[in-house]
Parts: structure tokens; C-alpha cells; sequence
């Protein structure tokens, strides 16, 4: 929970300094939208030999290494002079950040008999670091220079290196007493047979599913910040004069994330009452039809504004629980640290296409294209969940 917590609390602090990187370096919101995915990319490549390590090294490792690595590359990031730099510094936070996920939902699965409901509180706990990144940021932004808050967003990761170095847990438990997975023979054919198998399962079309939820997920969350604040409805709150200088549109990019932690544990708890697949589908689909409704809504005032975001923010992490424990469902127990780390390689590396696609879009393009876009991956998510849904048993 502290290392997810971490993940997002360092992934959502950048759409905040994304806008001072903008100023700073005097670069296009399209330059600086390939220059963060190229950054980010890391995240999802790294992904796959994550779940290799966690396999061969055992999950409290990679978990400490992740938390260690993230910290750095931020370190990095604090001390970059060009926004050339800038992608360096996230290009290393990615690396060790996408191991992060194939050590912590290995972990879950393996050893939890109530999938749904663990994966719930632990995307919980990732929510609330996905709400405080920004906030934290965004308010010590009106009072230090964005290199000095980089470091001090480091501190929290320093302590909780510190804290699990000295934590220990039975990470194999679960799965040898519920199927009877073997822990040994871990080599190459053993790899080649889990590959094999994943193969011809069910499981490559959720992972089309996922890489639809990066794609939204990482495009809607990066530029919702930039958005708000241009949109007319944001520029016309009045502010008292102590208030003058905050940006409205950075808190209710907060709020979003803090309702996202509900959607979390709303989509964790129904998966112990539903079916993946019935979940998904509806959760898309709602993600779809809210992004149409978005285009509409960008002229509206404040409250419709509000409410979209808002709604989107539940979906968006509704969906979450339901496709980490539908990987579960479409796999056998001695392949998950390999079939999560090629789900977070489809959730994170070709999550990070929408960055570039979306600072080329808004640069480009009338913002309604952006959530046109958006609601193109969302829609094709649903369509595969349906067929999931009620593809034929043999």
C-alpha cells in the first residue's frame, strides 16, 4: 500500500509541473507531450522483466528497489536544466516505477482469497497517494519554486525505503495452499510454457482491454489539469484576494482523484458480487458516453464541469479492480508475475501513446477532439468486455 501510494503520489505530481515546465522552458504543449511519454514509456516496459524478477527475487525486493528507484529518478528531476533533462528525470522514475506493479498485484493475487476486495484497499491506498500528489504539489507550488518541491515530494519515498527494510512477509503462502502451484523450476522452459499458455487463453483480449484503460486512463489524467484551467468556466470563479493565484482547476483535479478512491472500492467490492466482464462493460461504457457528454459540457458552466470530471473520475477507477482481478480469472497462478507484468506493460507503456496523441490533439485541435479520442478508447474497452460477456462457453 505505502509503495502504490508512492507510485501515484510521484505519476500525479507531474500534470501539476507539467504547465510549470511549459512556463519554464518555454515549450508547446505538443514537444512537451512526447517528451513526457517518452518519459513515461519506461513505465510500461519495464513492466514485463518486473514480473520476471518478482518470480526469481521474490516480491519485498522489487517492491524496495521500486520505491529506491523512483525516488532517484525525482532527484534527477529536481536538478534538470532543460526540459531535455526533464524527460531523462522521468525517464528513470519510469523504470524503476514500472516494476512497482507486477511486484504488488503478483503479491495480492497469489496470496488473498478475497482478490476483489485486497485489490480494492490497495488501489485505495494508491488513490489516496494519487489525490495527495497534486494537492501537495499544487499548494507548495504557491510558495516554493517547483525544483524545491521535487524534493521535498521525495521525502515521503526516503521513509518508506526505510520502513520496509525492516518488513518481512510469507509472499508464496497463498498460492501453494489454494492450487498448489509449484515454486520451483523457474527457467526458460518453464517461462516458454507460461508464455504458451497465456497465449492461447483469453487473456491476450483483456489485455487489449487494459492497453484501452492505459490509453484513457494516462491521456485523461496528464492534460485534465492543462484543460481546466483554460476552460472559460474555471477562469470566471471569483477569488477573495487571499486566495488570488490559486488554480481552481488544480483542486478539482484533486477532487477527481479523491472520488476515485470510491470508485475503487466500489468496483473491488462488486467484483465479489459480479462478474468481471458485467463490470467492465459497464464501466467503460459509462467512461464513453461521459466523455461524449464532455464535448457538450465544455462551454456549460461550472457546476456541469464539475460534475463530468467528477463522474469520470469514479468510472475511471472503477474499472481498475475489475480488470486486475479479471487477469486472475483468465490466468493460471503460476504465470501472474508474467501476465501482470504484460498487462502493465499494455496499462502504462502503450498507455503513454495518448500523451504524445494528446498534446499533438490539443495543440492541434479544438479540445473537443481530446475527449473524442478518449471516448474511442473507452467504447472499444466496452465492445471486448461484451464480448467477454457472452462469447460462447465450449
Amino acid at each position: 500500500m505505502l509503495g502504490h501510494g508512492l507510485f501515484h503520489w510521484f505519476e500525479m505530481a507531474v500534470p501539476i509541473l507539467l504547465v510549470e515546465w511549459i512556463q519554464t522552458f518555454s515549450t508547446p504543449v505538443d514537444v512537451i507531450g512526447v517528451i513526457v511519454a517518452v518519459g513515461f514509456a519506461p513505465i510500461g516496459l519495464t513492466a514485463l522483466p518486473g514480473g520476471l524478477l518478482v518470480d526469481k527475487y521474490g516480491s519485498n525486493t522489487v517492491l524496495l528497489l521500486s520505491i529506491l528507484g523512483m525516488s532517484f529518478g525525482f532527484a534527477i528531476l529536481a536538478l534538470a536544466p532543460s526540459i531535455l533533462a526533464v524527460g531523462v528525470g522521468l525517464a528513470v522514475w519510469g523504470l524503476f516505477a514500472g516494476i512497482y506493479h507486477p511486484g504488488g498485484m503478483s503479491l495480492i493475487s497469489t496470496g488473498a482469497s478475497h482478490r476483489g476486495t485486497v485489490f480494492a484497499y490497495h488501489g485505495m491506498a494508491g488513490n489516496i497517494g494519487t489525490a495527495l500528489g497534486p494537492f501537495v504539489t499544487a499548494s507548495l507550488l504557491l510558495v516554493f519554486e517547483w525544483r524545491l518541491v521535487v524534493m521535498l515530494l521525495i521525502i515521503p519515498g526516503i521513509f518508506a525505503f526505510l520502513y520496509g527494510l525492516s518488513t518481512d512477509f510469507n509472499e508464496k503462502g497463498g498460492v501453494d495452499s489454494r492450487s498448489g502451484a509449484s515454486k520451483s523450476d523457474r527457467g526458460p522452459l518453464h517461462l516458454r510454457k507460461n508464455a504458451t499458455d497465456l497465449l492461447y487463453s483469453l487473456f491476450p483480449v483483456v489485455l487489449v482491454i487494459v492497453a484501452f484503460d492505459g490509453l484513457f486512463y494516462r491521456g485523461f489524467t496528464t492534460f485534465l489539469p492543462q484543460i481546466l484551467r483554460e476552460l472559460p468556466a474555471m477562469q470566471s470563479i471569483a477569488l477573495t484576494d487571499a486566495l488570488v493565484g490559486i488554480n481552481v482547476g488544480d483542486y478539482i483535479f484533486v477532487g477527481v482523484l479523491v472520488i476515485g478512491i470510491v470508485g475503487q472500492w466500489a468496483g473491488g467490492t462488486l467484483t465479489e458480487k459480479i462478474s468481471t466482464e458485467k463490470g467492465l462493460t459497464a464501466g467503460f461504457s459509462a467512461l464513453g458516453l461521459l466523455s461524449l457528454a464532455f464535448v457538450v459540457a465544455l462551454p456549460s458552466g461550472f457546476r456541469a464541469i464539475v460534475l463530468l470530471t467528477g463522474l469520470i473520475g469514479f468510472f475511471l477507477f472503477f474499472v481498475q479492480p475489475m480488470y486486475q482481478v479479471a487477469v486472475a480469472v483468465y490466468t493460471p497462478a503460476e504465470t501472474r508475475g508474467l501476465s501482470y507484468g504484460l498487462t502493465y506493460l499494455a496499462e502504462f507503456g502503450v498507455g503513454a501513446g495518448s500523451i504524445a496523441l494528446g498534446g499533438f490533439l490539443l495543440e492541434t485541435y479544438p479540445t473537443p477532439s481530446f475527449f473524442l479520442t478518449m471516448s474511442v478508447f473507452a467504447f472499444g474497452a466496452a465492445v471486448l468486455a461484451l464480448w467477454l460477456l457472452i462469447k460462447p462457453s465450449y
